[in-house]
């Protein structure tokens, strides 16, 4: 390549970082941002400025430019479809296994530039050269099943309510009472990690004797998520150690606000200890939620199974947050398959290999019932994790009933499913016949007859 002598001054960023015929090759990370230029500004030369100072550019020429190459660690626009730009980044321009150095480059400072009124991140192609720098989970799907000695339906959890305000043997209390009646697993709400009222110490050593009373009454594998999020990642490693010691294998974490770093610590630490790792995404829709705005969860949920959780809060469609049904099906594939291809439809603008890393349990959580287990089964298939927080310790005998009759809606459903059925739209027929012999479903599903909250 002939370098040309440095001339000082400003150019239009598309004159170098705009190249509608560049072919990505199969190590360049790839991704398309939705956009809407400031007034005055061409769409080409938008896109070129993002993808310059989410790389190598900046505002003027510059001498050291000469110092190196630039066409070979440029970002490049290469696509364009409407408001949505195609930007092809090199590999090199990445720190190997280094989520933090990803979100530094390309939603670093673009997001703040002037030259774009607002800028969305949809989706991100990930590619294998790359992938294969990340551990992926610890766990994962197969591995939990074994530990859990359940194959056939979807993992059955149960948040604790009320999620702030109980004691540490109140809330032992609480779990005992849903491991006994059903539920596979329980946890802390995310908000839950040692205030004065429950010191997290004080609640591990409660709940995982009620654990293990509940093992012992049932015959069954039981467990609970203990809330590992701290101040800081020090404490954090500490509190993850001590539930190890106590006898747990499952701890969880807020991994958006504890940060992609601590939680890569975390990660590490809690696949040398043996303990699977459930992750909240408390935060997200401050950035994900906006149409026009911040990161799609997609994008999300793809870095954490490169980093490594074992579950992931995806959303429920028909729960009380926020989701639309085709695109969280997309992401629960995102979560689970070795490979998924390209569907704008479901939101995928990429294919995606995975390159072996294990899959996650996605989770759907918030303001789930009975009745809504139809359509999760229709959304997830049976290869997810259902939490049924205000729908198990709601029901009108409480807590132990509630999981009953959780319970029992997820194994008819189940079983419906695995017999070919359409649950959908049987859904009603199916909880009926289960209903007949388990009164707790009967109560629940007359308590939360037409309690919906929409769909998007």
């Amino acid at each position: 390549m002939v370098r040309q002598q440095f001339v000082a001054g400003v150019q239009p960023y598309r004159k170098t970082y705009y190249e509608p015929g560049y072919v990505p090759t199969e190590t360049d990370l790839l991704c398309a941002f939705r956009m809407e230029p400031a007034p005055g500004v061409p769409m080409e030369e938008a896109a070129a400025a993002v993808a310059a100072e989410s790389s190598t550019g900046t505002w003027t020429e510059v001498w050291s430019q000469e110092m190196t190459d630039l066409h070979r660690y440029k970002g490049r626009c290469y696509a364009m479809d409407g408001d949505v730009a195609y930007i092809a980044y090199p590999l090199d321009l990445f720190e190997e296994g280094s989520i933090v150095n990803v979100m530094s480059s390309i939603v670093g400072n673009v997001f703040g530039f002037k030259a774009v009124r607002a800028l969305r991140l949809l989706d991100m192609r990930i590619p294998i050269a790359y992938l294969k720098t990340f551990p992926g989970p610890p766990t994962g799907i197969v591995q939990e099943r074994d530990r859990m000695r359940v194959y056939d339906r979807p993992l059955l959890g149960g948040t604790i309510k009320p999620k702030l305000g109980l004691g540490p043997k109140e809330f032992a209390r609480v779990v005992y009472e849903c491991l006994v009646g059903g539920l596979d697993t329980t946890k802390d709400d995310e908000n839950l990690n040692s205030q004065p009222f429950c010191r997290w110490r004080d609640r591990y050593l409660y709940v995982m004797d009620a654990v293990r009373r509940a093992e012992e009454e049932t015959g069954e594998v039981k467990g609970h998520w203990l809330n590992v999020t701290a101040g800081d990642t020090e404490e954090m490693l500490k509190r993850a150690e001590f539930a190890k010691e106590v006898g747990s294998r499952y701890i969880m974490v807020d991994f958006i606000t504890v940060g992609f770093a601590a939680f890569a610590t975390l990660r590490r630490r809690a696949e040398e200890l043996g303990l699977m790792l459930h992750c909240h995404r408390a935060m997200h829709a401050v950035f994900t939620r906006p149409k026009n705005h911040g990161i799609h969860f997609r994008v999300v949920a793809k870095w954490l199974r490169m980093m490594g959780g074992d579950h992931v809060h995806t959303g429920t469609v028909v729960g009380k947050l926020e989701g639309d049904r085709q695109e969280v099906r997309g992401i629960a594939d995102l979560l689970r398959e070795e490979f998924v291809a390209a569907d704008p439809q479901r939101g995928l603008l990429f294919d995606q290999p995975w390159a072996g890393l294990k899959p996650l349990f996605p989770v759907a959580s918030g303001g789930i019932h009975v009745w809504h287990v139809p359509d999760l089964v229709s959304i997830y298939g049976v290869d997810a994790f259902f939490l049924f927080g205000g729908g198990t310790h709601g029901h009108p005998r409480g807590s132990r009933a509630g999981a009953r009759a959780n319970r029992a809606a997820v194994e008819a459903v189940a079983a419906a499913y695995h017999e070919g059925r359409d649950v959908l739209a049987e859904g009603r027929q199916i909880l009926e016949e289960a209903a007949r012999s388990c009164p707790e479903l009967r109560e629940a599903m007359e308590l939360w007859e037409g309690v919906t909250f929409g769909e998007e």
